[in-house]
Parts: C-alpha cells; structure tokens; sequence
C-alpha cells in the first residue's frame, strides 16, 4: 500500500480540524444531551465509514476491508473504555457540564500516545517479526483474563496513578470550574478536575496496549492502523454521553470483547507461519461476535431505564464556593483573572 505524503498530512490536517470544530461547539459548559450526542456520534460514524469508503475506492476491496475491520475492532474496545470512564466521573461525582473538557484532552492525548504506540509497534515488528508471536500470546491471555474477569469492575479509589499524582501533586479540595491549575496564596494548585483528566489518560494507556496489537492481527499497513485508530477514538466523547447511563445494559458485551481479542490473537498466530485467515471471514466473524453480544445485552436487559453508575455516598471532592472562585489568583499574568460564565458551577449560577 503506497500512501503519498500529502494523504497523511491530508489526513492529521482534517483530524486536527475537527479538534478544533469540536473544541469550539463546546466552548461554553453545559450538560449535552442524549440527542446531542446522538447526532455528534452520527456524524463521527459517518466520517470514519466515509473514509474507510475512499480507502476502498484508492487502493481496492482488500485494504478497504482491512480498514473497516480494524475500525471495528478499535470502536467495539472503545466501548469498554467508554463504560470505565462513567465509572471514573461518577465516583469523583465531576459534575457533567464539565466532562466534555476532561474527555477533549483526554482523547487529544490517547491519539499522541496511540500514535507513538504504532509508530513503535511497526518498527518493532519490521526488524523482528517473531514479536508477533508475543503479540499473539499477549491478546490470547487479555482474551482469557477479559473473560474469567467480565464481572469486575475499575475501582478508582484504589487507582496506582491517583495515589501518586495526590502524593507528588499538590491539590485542592474543590472543582473550580473548568479549571486544571489555580492559584491561591500565591501556590499553584492542581484541581480535582486534572487528577480525573490523568486517570482517564492512563486509563487509555492500558487499553491501549490491547487495542493496539488486535488491530495489527488485521491489517500491517501503519496508514490504517493509524486512521482507524484515530477515527475510532475522535467519536469517543460523543459515545461516552451517549451510552455513559446505559452501562447496565451491555451485560455480554465484555464477554463479546474477549472472544474478539482471542479470535484476532487466533488470526495474528496463524498468519504468520501456517494460514492467513481472509479479511472478509475476519470481518464477518468480528461482525458476528459483537452483533450477537450487543443483541443478546438488549434483550436480557430489556425495560430497564437509563441511570448513572452507582456513586459513593460522600463524593470525595465539593464545588468551590464563590468566595473561593473571586479570591482566585491569575495563573500567569498580573491582571486579577476574569471568571467565564461557562467556568461558573451550578450552584453559582443561582447566586449570580
């Protein structure tokens, strides 16, 4: 597959592009809607079918499937990502008009480490191929583990990260705002705000590391396995509003996942000395395995309403009172720092 320059560039440009439209749809807090995220979701699915469609039409049917196939594969444990970061949001109770920003950069740093995970998982497979033996294994065993563990959930309480960035980091006890970093007394403060921002991102590490090697079982070429990837986690924070309250739902879905990691670990262990599964019998088993999970979850499931995820009784940080918020110190300048209507929280709104 002969990919021209200009295509990648074409490529990071639009990306970079709809980071920026998204960024500016949402500039203002609010709480987005189901039908809100419903229609961003649309028109993600839409760009990253379109795109698998012109990869069809360039270089033919075989890299078009591998794409769509790849692309499946990084939207179906996106899912799971998705369901993991609910769980985050609502165990620190981050008030939902402000999660948008927290998934915005999250997503913006899973796609610079994705990045620098293909570029290294292909240069690593280039000079040593039998690595692909150990990708094999390692999606064989995260199958297995993923299956014998599909019951059990994330606890952030109990998070490596947390425990080192509060120990290391010093923080304040309250969400002010938007707000990442505050000064006060003339100390720089963290907010519970980026605490969260840096367990989603080490969170999508550890996917990362799953999703990575499944996708190479499907296609060798780095242009598709960087562009589903990438069109696969820009729809990432739309999906979360979007099924963040369905979690309860999906009750065979991580069992749908293990099997797709142990039949793409199946592929990746065949192809390289004894059989290349075709793309299109990859494909439709894929389709098969997360279509039949998704049904199997609905219809179990059937009647029960939308909820959030169970929250601890005592959220473990508060809002920051308006007092707190005026006495803010400007973080870099001189010039006292002007509060944004989109940076005041819900209780202020009142007081205003």
């Amino acid at each position: 597959m002969n990919v021209p320059l200009w295509m990648w560039f074409a490529v990071v440009g639009f990306i970079l592009l709809m980071l920026v439209v998204d960024l500016v749809a949402h500039r203002h807090a609010h709480v987005i809607s189901v039908r809100e995220a419903a229609a961003w979701s649309a028109v993600w699915v839409v760009f990253g079918v379109a795109f698998g469609g012109v990869v069809w039409l360039m270089y033919g049917a075989e890299f078009g499937q591998q794409y769509f196939a790849g692309y499946l594969i990084e939207k179906s444990l996106a899912v799971d990502n998705v369901f993991v970061w609910a769980i985050i949001f609502t165990f620190f109770a981050v008030p939902r008009e402000y999660q948008h920003r927290v998934l915005f950069f999250g997503v913006l740093g899973a796609l610079l480490f994705r990045g620098v995970f293909i570029a290294a998982g292909s240069a690593i497979i280039a000079s040593a191929g039998w690595v692909l033996y150990l990708f094999a294994a390692f999606l064989l065993f995260t199958g297995y583990r993923m299956l014998k563990q599909r019951n059990e959930h994330i606890d952030p309480e109990k998070s490596r990260a947390l425990k080192l960035f509060r120990r290391h980091v010093p923080m304040t006890d309250a969400f002010h705002g938007q707000r990442f970093l505050i000064r006060r007394n003339g100390v720089l403060l963290a907010t519970p705000l980026l605490a969260v921002l840096v367990l989603v991102e080490v969170t999508d590490i550890i996917f990362a590391v799953d999703s990575i090697p499944a996708i190479f079982a499907v296609t060798d070429e780095v242009f598709l396995v960087f562009t589903a990837n990438a069109f696969a986690i820009l729809g990432l924070r739309a999906m979360y509003f979007l099924l963040a309250d369905l979690i309860h739902r999906f009750v065979y879905l991580k069992a749908g996942l293990a099997l797709v990691l142990v039949w793409v670990g199946i592929k990746m262990a065949l192809k390289i000395d004894v059989y290349y599964i075709p793309t299109p019998v990859s494909l439709a088993v894929i389709t098969t395995i997360l279509g039949v999970s998704i049904a199997a979850s609905l219809i179990a499931t059937r009647g029960q309403a939308r909820h959030e995820p169970p929250a601890p009784a005592v959220p473990p940080f508060r809002n920051a009172t308006p007092e707190e918020l005026e006495a803010l110190q400007p973080l870099w300048g001189g010039r006292h720092e002007a509060r944004g209507k989109e940076d005041v929280p819900p209780a202020e709104e009142s007081v205003r």
